[in-house]
């Protein structure tokens, strides 16, 4: 006759296995949140959204898009020049100067035969 109840050994294997799939479940959560974490800091830090318009906006608005190129291509050069190392996180301030740079070709791109 089969016993329906499982041996303590054969419980405790399936407790472990159960454990450690809740375990990684838990760390690819935490890998994508500290993804979009590192993503925020680069595409919209919250220090830079305070108010209803994004702090580039407000750039581009009083500046003029020919003009804030200049302020993005300062950005680029701050971003990977000596901070790139002594901030603590070279690949986020990378990640930065990459967009500061996608930002600078799109003002690139608007002011193409108006202002240059």
């Amino acid at each position: 006759m089969e016993s329906r109840h499982e041996s303590y050994e054969d419980y405790m294997k399936r407790k472990l296995k159960e454990f450690e799939d809740r375990a990684s479940s838990m760390c690819e959560k935490i890998a994508v949140l500290n993804d979009r974490k590192e993503r925020d800091m680069i595409n919209s830090p919250a220090h830079y959204a305070d108010g209803k318009i994004e702090t580039i906006d407000y750039i581009v608005d009083v500046l003029g898009e020919y003009e804030a190129i200049s302020y993005c291509h300062g950005n680029i050069l701050k971003y990977t020049g000596s901070r790139l190392w002594k901030k603590g996180n070279p690949i986020q301030d990378a990640k930065k100067a990459v967009w500061y740079l996608n930002k600078m070709i799109e003002l690139l791109e608007k002011t193409k035969g108006v202002n240059w």
